[in-house]
């Protein structure tokens, strides 16, 4: 998360868990839906199974229209 220029829980809450995640993969890194699933749960205080159960669809429609929206790098 530092070099997506994320250094604390509190900018993760401030950006969010989906603008997170696509700095993180646009750093480079090989990331995968879990770590989408953990920055979420990090944020609301659920587990990163719980939110991949119970919060997948409206995440990943979040993230679908996140890529959309943001420049290319």
């Amino acid at each position: 998360m530092a070099k997506a220029g994320i250094s604390s829980v509190e900018q993760l809450r401030k950006i969010g868990s989906v603008a997170a995640y696509v700095r993180a993969k646009r750093t480079g890194a090989n990331v995968s839906l879990n770590l989408l699933w953990a920055l979420e749960g990090t944020i609301s205080g659920l587990h990163w199974q719980e939110v991949a159960r119970d919060h997948r669809t409206s995440l990943l429609l979040a993230l679908e229209d996140q890529e959309r929206r943001a420049p290319p790098v």
